[in-house]
């Protein structure tokens, strides 16, 4: 086979494009020459290649998983109380909490379909919102439409009383929100607000203890040992530059995990910095997650934005390393225990055991 053919072939394919750099067909993802505005397009296909050509209309969506929920902004909450976001909404927005219809695309994503026939139990559950009521134990309301009625009174406390917070943060929480209304909503949110205020307050804890230590080990130090040191780190240097010298720089990482003292010229450098997006894009792809954006924020440091499970994360890594500096969620103090592949497996375990708290909102 001539495998340069198969490289060069051209395909035609209609797919929806959700955002970011990459469009999902049935069998693989591909990455956007140029991106456009979200939406249903025909894109050729080369290789892993694709380029939007004009806007379609939706094609492959009937043989897709059918998902049921209410509507909750742009959110589809479903049995569990799993708030998923969704995507290619309607121009005409649906009324709120509508019971709607989504299918589930190849690579997880929620594409709206439409809206389906409302009870009475819809109508209930609005005038309670609009009247500030709790739901109580009202009959006929099911538990999506409760859950979804839960998350929209959360997020009027929340505008209220000014705490942020993720759906998957409060989602053991939320059907007690629906049964008391807005006092229960904001004793649930204070309580989010007082495990942050925990966590960074553990953190400065840490960091204390960790620059006393390190006070401690410096001062015990004497000054033969610290004359021996620097001349061990001297010897050390002049070895590597003679090294460069003599075979031309190698480059790599520093053990620290950023570019200090990997030897790299100015140029290296900003190509290797260059690189690290997409390593973090294969390392969050192959733990099931999506990158959104990344930037970079200097002494070897990038902030990458993902999507994960229905919910937007903010991580701080090494640009040389992908370990985590700042996860952006309670982890305890073990965020440099993690890398960034690893991080989304941490994140399934908190959010299935209801345990998550987000300390880095997007």
């Amino acid at each position: 086979m001539d495998y340069r053919k198969l490289l060069g072939k051209v395909e035609s394919a209609v797919l929806p494009y959700f955002g970011g750099r990459t469009v999902d067909a049935p069998s693989r993802r591909l990455h956007l020459t140029t991106p456009v505005a979200p939406g249903w397009w025909r894109f050729e296909v080369k290789g892993r290649q694709a380029t939007a050509r004009e806007p379609a209309s939706a094609e492959g969506l009937e043989d897709r998983p059918r998902v049921r929920g209410h509507l909750w902004g742009t959110r589809l909450v479903r049995e569990g109380a799993v708030a998923e976001p969704l995507a290619l909404m309607p121009e005409e927005e649906p009324p709120r909490l509508s019971p709607v219809t989504a299918r589930r695309w190849h690579d997880g994503t929620l594409v709206f379909e439409g809206v389906e026939f409302e009870s009475e139990s819809e109508e209930l559950a609005r005038h309670a919102l609009e009247e500030d009521r709790p739901l109580g134990e009202a009959r006929g309301v099911g538990a999506s439409l409760r859950a979804a009625f839960g998350f929209a009174v959360l997020e009027v406390a929340s505008r209220g009383t000014g705490i942020p917070f993720a759906p998957v943060e409060v989602r053991a929480r939320v059907l007690d929100v629906a049964r008391g209304g807005r006092a229960e909503a904001e004793a649930c949110l204070r309580r989010l607000a007082d495990e942050r205020v925990r966590f960074v307050r553990m953190q400065a804890e840490q960091q204390a203890r960790g620059d006393a230590e390190a006070r401690a080990l410096e001062s015990a130090r004497t000054e033969r040992e610290r004359t021996l040191q620097d001349f061990r780190q001297d010897a050390a240097t002049r070895a590597r530059a003679q090294e460069r010298m003599a075979h031309g720089v190698r480059g790599g990482a520093s053990a620290q995990g950023t570019w200090t003292g990997a030897g790299l010229t100015s140029g290296q450098q900003r190509r290797a910095e260059a690189a690290s997006g997409e390593w973090a894009e294969r390392a969050l792809s192959k733990a099931g997650a999506r990158m959104l954006d990344h930037r970079r924020l200097g002494v070897g440091l990038m902030e990458v934005v993902y999507s994960f499970m229905g919910e937007r994360f903010v991580t701080v890594v090494e640009m040389a390393t992908l370990r985590v500096r700042d996860a952006g969620v309670c982890l305890a103090g073990a965020d440099d225990r993690v890398t960034l592949e690893s991080l989304p497996s941490v994140l399934k375990e908190a959010i299935d055991t209801g345990a998550l708290v987000i300390t880095r909102h997007v």
